[in-house]
């Protein structure tokens, strides 16, 4: 697997990987499909607040992709990268993608001050892939306030 930033011609596949994302059980709930088109819009423009990690296979397929956004921490003291959603189609699990997804992603955000990232109980493979890497859980909840559109 190649990891390379998305291009243009990824929509199709970016868009059926996040509805398989927001399908599997781990996920709190399901997204319209128009969010995926949303920030792939978002991906391909000139913005400095979200960007995406793609794993393709020899023909340039993706089968796996790393979702961030960026923003900035006063409690770190500098730029947080947030990794939105990682998601590796089930046949390539357990190889190491996700792996080199989030190494791509610490790369690409060498002077970081912080990586962040959610799990839920019901992914505790992906939990201790994220342990594994030095991830630590915080002691409080995260708190959302959603507006429909």
């Amino acid at each position: 697997m190649e990891i390379r930033e998305i291009l243009p011609w990824d929509k199709p596949h970016f868009c059926r990987m996040v509805g398989e994302f927001y399908a599997l059980p781990a996920v709190a709930h399901p997204i319209p499909p128009a969010h995926a088109e949303r920030t792939f819009a978002l991906l391909l423009g000139d913005t400095p607040y979200a960007r995406c990690f793609i794993a393709a296979d020899e023909r340039d397929i993706p089968h796996a992709y790393c979702l961030c956004a960026v923003t900035w921490s006063n409690e770190a003291g500098g730029l947080c990268v947030w990794i939105e959603e990682i998601y590796v189609e089930d046949s390539l699990r357990g190889q190491g993608v996700g792996q080199k997804l989030i190494a791509a992603v610490q790369a690409a955000y060498p002077n970081a001050a912080r990586f962040r990232l959610e799990v839920t109980d019901k992914n505790p493979r992906a939990a201790a892939l994220y342990r594994g890497l030095g991830f630590e859980g915080l002691p409080y909840r995260q708190m959302v306030m959603d507006f429909p559109g």
